[in-house]
């Protein structure tokens, strides 16, 4: 991804390196459990789930002493604050033409964990949208275990699809997307996790449209749609339960298979326009 020029956001909080709670362990069945539940901003339809699960990773952790970053550090670091900044003008443009105006959110950085409005954000949770402080936190490490456990393919656009996405669940939370799923999820328990789909599929066509603009901008590579497709398709809740578990149970999907994230961001991207991303209507 071309971003020389581009706009960094003055919207992320770089908690790397600083004096900070590690996490405390967790089991590989709970780590597992966490990454099923909450991966790629898992449960964000309701914010007292994400919560609960994170709450109860432990009590407060101990402290880990500050450390100085080092120089691929900060270059990672500099491309999230890229990437951020040209949703903050994607979105920006979006609320602009409909006569509002775009909050924009706070994109947290951390190692290991960190203090979240949502009980706390650990690394095993993967990146996720808290809505509580409307707030994206993301341990980098998450990417390696992306590339190495589930197939995905490494490349900085893989990196940019994920911070689409969970800017993404942003959107839903500010049009109260969000809060009309958590609505209809507690009036029809049966359908929570198809509504979970819903919103997740919702969240990477949005990320899809973003990425048609950034193409328009002329900062795409090639190949960085394709990590970003890859990327889509190695976080579907088949791909995943079949990695972990050796079997794949549809009712339990929480985020939509393989094939139906990629459909949705290849739809969000072929039209570039967000308002095509309504996955609430029909089959997905």
């Amino acid at each position: 991804m071309r971003l020389r020029g581009v706009r960094r956001s003055r919207n992320v909080d770089d908690r790397r390196g600083r004096a900070a709670p590690v996490a405390a362990g967790v089991g590989g069945l709970g780590i597992i459990g966490v990454l099923l539940a909450l991966l790629l901003g898992g449960g964000d339809g309701g914010f007292s789930d994400i919560a609960d699960q994170l709450q109860g990773l432990g009590g407060p952790p101990p402290t880990q002493a500050a450390q100085e970053l080092s120089a691929e550090d900060r270059a990672a670091g500099d491309f999230i604050a890229a990437v951020l900044g040209t949703t903050e003008e994607f979105w920006g443009d979006v609320f602009a033409s409909a006569g509002q105006d775009y909050p924009e959110p706070i994109l947290v950085l951390f190692t290991r964990a960190t203090q979240s409005a949502c009980g706390g954000a650990r690394a095993e949770v993967g990146p996720h949208y808290c809505p509580l402080d409307r707030t994206i936190y993301m341990d980098r490490a998450f990417f390696d275990e992306l590339q190495r456990r589930f197939g995905a393919s490494s490349g900085d656009f893989a990196e940019a699809y994920v911070v689409a996405h969970e800017v993404g669940h942003h959107v839903q939370n500010v049009l109260d997307i969000m809060g009309e799923v958590r609505g209809l999820q507690q009036q029809n328990p049966g359908d929570a996790n198809e509504l979970s789909v819903r919103l997740e599929l919702q969240a990477d066509c949005f990320a899809g449209a973003w990425a048609a603009a950034v193409f328009e901008r002329g900062l795409l590579e090639r190949g960085d749609i394709e990590e970003a497709l890859s990327a889509a398709s190695a976080v579907g809740d088949d791909r995943i339960q079949e990695a972990i578990q050796g079997r794949v149970n549809p009712e339990s999907f929480t985020h939509g298979t393989s094939e139906q994230r990629v459909n949705w961001f290849s739809q969000g991207y072929d039209t570039g326009d967000p308002n095509t991303c309504d996955t609430f209507s029909g089959g997905i």
